[in-house]
């Protein structure tokens, strides 16, 4: 199988977007072929969640259809609601026994990019029901954009706009583990006023650059940078891999996950940040035995710290301008003299 260092390395998963260059925000739809077990690590002081709830390790549910990643905060959430739609429209051509009724799983992390410049006003309903529809319409296996789409439309950190960053790898072992991730940091994913990346250590292939890290790290790289009091930021997204897990697993590996937000931007975890990761098991392979399981682990860790680099990175300019410039804006690439 040819790899294509995304989220969708990890067979059974597709992925979909939909964005309005208008209101400058967008909807990334993640969908199983099959049910998946999931669980969830959600440290951020500001989260924006719908039916995370069901993902901890004690409630019922065991496994869940599709993952949602939005802009528009709160408002975002009626992106599922589309998601939801679009699922129950397949489940009608599966027969099904008289009187049965299937509730599509469906859980959602939004970001808050409000501020991001474009029109914030609709008529009574959100448009967000509909972009998630369109979302899950669009989504398929293989390749699918990076940077300024979908949930990562309208996303900035400090200094540069984020963006919608996914990579993968395969473990020692031969497991499969992938990250998708929208960068809207309330801190920022790259250090100082320069175009190195915090996620530097853990860049495969020149991902985003292949500048590695700076010669060293001055007083002036380690202050504060963070948005203003007013503004929450967030980083959403979802750690997959292929091996066969538990719900109390999937836990773990979405915690291992948020020490990957940690090293990928600085600050993390902020009371402004709604920081959230979804740990997820396709369940296609055996289940780790005794050392695979911390390999997984270790893995996820580094692809989160990537996957949030790649994000900014791949970051594009939106029509009319924007506040913030993008990576490439503003220190153009590695080859540029």
């Amino acid at each position: 199988m040819t790899s294509l260092n995304l989220l969708t390395d990890i067979p059974g998963i597709r992925v979909g977007h939909s964005q309005d260059l208008t209101l400058r925000t967008g909807v990334t739809a993640v969908l199983f072929d099959r049910p998946v077990i999931a669980s969830g690590s959600f440290p951020g002081g500001a989260p924006a969640l719908r039916e995370t709830a069901l993902l901890e390790p004690e409630n019922m549910v065991g496994h869940i259809h599709a993952i949602v990643l939005s802009g528009g905060s709160t408002y975002g959430l009626d992106a599922t609601t589309g998601v939801q739609a679009w699922l129950r429209e397949q489940f009608g051509s599966i027969p099904l026994p008289p009187g049965t009724i299937r509730v599509p799983i469906v859980v959602q992390a939004s970001l808050y990019d409000l501020p991001a410049g474009g029109q914030t006003t609709w008529e009574r309903y959100s448009p967000y029901a509909e972009m998630g529809h369109q979302a899950a319409t669009s989504a398929q296996s293989g390749a699918f954009a990076l940077g300024t789409a979908g949930a990562g439309t309208g996303a900035t950190t400090v200094t540069l706009r984020g963006g919608l960053g996914s990579v993968s790898t395969i473990t020692p072992a031969g497991h499969r583990v992938a990250a998708l991730v929208a960068v809207n940091a309330v801190g920022t994913a790259t250090i100082g006023d320069g175009p190195h990346f915090w996620s530097a250590p853990f860049e495969q292939r020149d991902e985003f650059g292949g500048l590695g890290m700076p010669a060293h790290l001055s007083a002036e790289d380690l202050r504060l940078r963070s948005k203003w009091a007013s503004v929450t930021g967030t980083t959403i997204g979802l750690i997959a891999t292929d091996a066969t897990l538990t719900k109390t697993q999937a836990k773990r590996l979405s915690i291992l996950a948020q020490d990957g937000v940690a090293r990928g931007v600085f600050p993390a975890h902020l009371p402004l940040d709604g920081d959230a990761m979804i740990g997820v098991s396709t369940c296609e392979k055996p289940a780790p035995l005794g050392q695979e399981w911390t390999e997984i682990l270790h893995a996820a860790t580094q692809v989160t710290a990537r996957a949030i680099a790649r994000g900014v990175y791949e970051a594009s300019p939106l029509p009319g301008g924007a506040a913030l410039p993008t990576w490439h804006e503003r220190f153009g690439s590695k080859d540029t003299p």
